[in-house]
């Protein structure tokens, strides 16, 4: 009897091996051959795709809904920070009328007809710019019959650009602030420092190695930075006080260590002008 169940033991062993060996030659079988696969093959793929897709799709589903929640949060952020600005420029404009209604008010107590904020303005077209003479002057399509006049200061949305040089009935010249001419017309100017001072100066030329403005005829102990905002100052001519020209790069001292030059970077882009504004001060000077 023991050695009746020994012998089946062996053989249960036997037949597992064989059926072992045959799913293993069918396996082999059907990853070789190029015919479809068998029907419980093809189930198998079916349930695997899917099973697949049930996953998948809620997956897919979550993540577009992160993507879309994130969009979300930064719209309303973007909203909410273009909201602020427009809430900062609306009491800004409230706060210009404000200083503008007292300005004028006070003027009538003093009986001052203008000051040197004061001006008007006039839009205008470039109308040619010499490649040989690019960085010195251009023409625009305004001239005395619109009431223009020599030396009124010209405008680009960002900043001073020049001042009108000569003037015809229907257009007239404007020399650039870049120009390197020696009879070139430097604008008084101020720089306003960071601590609240301000330094006068003139410009007194253009480095074209560098793009920048010279501010020269500069005596001071005060400290002028890099992005010091410099304008003009109002004194000595047509132009109008606190018109932007440009922030300051650098500051060099003389051999002497008495005199300063400050080399300004121009506020406006001087190669890209299409259109100007000149500047009618109220009250007109020398």
């Amino acid at each position: 009897m023991q050695k009746f169940f020994s012998n089946k033991k062996l053989i249960i062993l036997l037949v597992t091996l064989i059926v072992c060996m045959g799913f293993i030659a069918m396996s082999v079988g059907l990853r070789n051959s190029k015919k479809s696969p068998s029907f419980i093959r093809q189930f198998g793929n079916d349930v695997t795709g899917i099973t697949n897709q049930v996953v998948s799709v809620p997956a897919n589903g979550i993540g577009k809904g992160v993507d879309a929640l994130t969009d979300l949060i930064n719209t309303y952020q973007e909203n909410k920070a273009l909201k602020a600005q427009l809430d900062d420029l609306a009491q800004t404009k409230v706060q210009a009328q404000t200083l503008k209604e007292e300005n004028k008010n006070l003027k009538k107590e003093l009986n001052l007809a203008g000051t040197l904020t004061d001006y008007t303005t006039l839009n205008a077209s470039v109308l040619s710019r010499n490649p040989d003479n690019w960085q010195n002057s251009l023409v625009i399509n305004k001239g005395a019959l619109a009431g223009l006049k020599k030396n009124m200061p010209v405008m680009s949305e960002s900043g001073i650009i020049g001042r009108i040089s000569e003037v015809n009935k229907t257009n007239a010249k404007m020399e650039l602030v870049s120009s390197t001419g020696r009879n070139s017309n430097g604008f008084a100017a101020v720089v306003n420092t960071k601590d609240g001072k301000q330094v006068n100066g003139i410009m007194t030329g253009y480095n074209s190695d560098k793009k920048q403005l010279k501010l020269g005829q500069i005596k001071t102990d005060t400290a002028i930075a890099k992005g010091d905002k410099v304008v003009t100052s109002g004194l000595g001519g047509l132009t109008p006080k606190g018109l932007y020209l440009g922030k300051v790069a650098s500051v060099k001292k003389d051999d002497y260590g008495l005199a300063l030059t400050v080399y300004v970077t121009p506020a406006a882009d001087l190669n890209n002008l299409t259109v100007v504004t000149v500047i009618k001060r109220s009250i007109e000077g020398e």
